[in-house]
């Protein structure tokens, strides 16, 4: 079994690496960050005796998606496919420049739909495959770009989850509430004031993560308590869900 991860080397990303190189699962990472991958890579190889192979590309461009389409449409027996990469902006949207605005939307946008686009042709053609998007709670809340992104994120793998249906093929989107990961401090999105029990583990996510897919579940909230709140929030009056997003600062925080 293969899977090719992108955004491996730290957060969830790196919870879903360890815990496939552990389960005997050959990987592909990608991720901009030459070094780090690479040593990620030789660690996940040794400690587990499988292949980790390093492909450094940057996501927010055309020339390193492009990579990695090609990597995927030359491997016609990936098993799985997991759209981790992503970031956040800490401003509201007229605070912003249009091309971190665009960037933010190639890779938790464009990057997904191509790679997806590239891999299920192989899978379908297979009978068997597995997507994994990695969403977020964002999906259900007015706050910024980041929570569009997610939204239609999640909306894109339900879409697939029809057309795909009787193929062997799944994909699942997986929507994490506050998770703890390096995505704020890289953000400089500072926190405070919020308790420890509203974080879950990355370890959590991933392992939730990979049990929906295998499941063929599409939406996976990882946490019983996240799972409420996303409840709430899809049956909550629309009009209560923004102002209470008023309430909250212009930034992109969950």
């Amino acid at each position: 079994m293969t899977a090719l991860i992108t955004g491996p080397t730290a957060g969830i990303g790196l919870a879903f690496a360890e815990l496939l190189a552990a389960e005997g699962t050959d990987l592909v990472l990608v991720a901009r960050d030459e070094a780090r991958l690479a040593t990620l890579a030789e660690r996940l190889g040794a400690d587990h005796a499988i292949t980790a192979e390093a492909l450094p590309a940057d996501l927010a461009t055309s020339q390193g998606r492009a990579a990695v389409v090609r990597r995927l449409t030359e491997d016609p027996d990936l098993d799985l496919l997991v759209n981790n990469a992503g970031f956040g902006l800490n401003a509201g949207f007229l605070d912003t420049s249009i091309a971190d605005e665009e960037r933010l939307l190639d890779v938790l946008v464009r990057a997904p739909l191509q790679l997806t686009h590239a891999v299920l042709p192989g899978m379908v053609a297979r009978g068997r495959g597995r997507v994994i998007n990695v969403s977020s709670m964002a999906t259900w809340t007015p706050i910024g770009t980041y929570a569009a992104a997610k939204a239609w994120l999640t909306a894109f793998s339900e879409g697939l989850s029809v057309e795909l249906a009787g193929t062997g093929v799944t994909v699942t989107a997986v929507c994490p509430g506050l998770t703890r990961t390096e995505f704020h401090q890289r953000a400089d999105m500072p926190l405070p004031g919020i308790p420890d029990f509203a974080w879950i583990d990355a370890r959590t996510v991933a392992r939730e993560g990979l049990r929906a897919a295998r499941a063929g579940q599409v939406v996976c909230v990882p946490s019983k308590r996240y799972g409420a709140a996303a409840l709430a929030l899809q049956v909550t009056p629309r009009p209560i869900v923004r102002g209470l997003a008023r309430l909250s600062p212009h930034a992109d925080r969950a």
